[in-house]
């Protein structure tokens, strides 16, 4: 600890200290996230870097210390909490919605379609595009 931070840690009381300390794991969870979310860049490449997976742990987490800490944390660490939370949520979904859905595996519509057009099976209907193309188009995201 250098000479200025035990100086500092000598003037806060215990209560001080740990104000300081939550505050600080929650901006440090905040920029986590943002920087997966592509909103903040890499402190050492300064590449934008897109991990919803990632984003969402570090969300989450600060979820899950929300919930750990209810009834126990000063009005003011509540509100920077749950406006960070509320931030990152917003934030989440936004670039969720902006990362393009995923390109269509060459799987069974697109092998059927092709069998089908070219006379494969007689028995066998042809899948509706608008079914394909709806089906391509779904994916699971988590809304907050």
């Amino acid at each position: 600890m250098s000479e200025s931070d035990q100086h500092l840690s000598e003037e806060m009381s215990p209560q001080e200290m740990a104000t300081a300390l939550f505050a600080n794991l929650v901006v440090q969870q905040v920029n986590m996230a943002q920087m997966f979310l592509g909103k903040a860049p890499h402190p050492q490449t300064g590449e934008t870097v897109r991990d919803l997976e990632t984003a969402r742990i570090f969300i989450d987490t600060l979820e899950m210390l929300a919930i750990k800490t209810k009834g126990n944390l000063s009005s003011q660490e509540n509100q920077m909490l749950q406006q960070s939370l509320t931030g990152l949520r917003m934030a989440f979904v936004e670039a969720a919605e902006a990362t393009p859905a995923p390109a269509p595996k060459p799987s069974e519509p697109a092998a059927n379609a092709g069998s089908a057009s070219s006379g494969g099976s007689p028995g066998a209907p042809a899948p509706d595009p608008a079914v394909v193309e709806d089906e391509s188009r779904k994916r699971f995201v988590k809304k907050y």
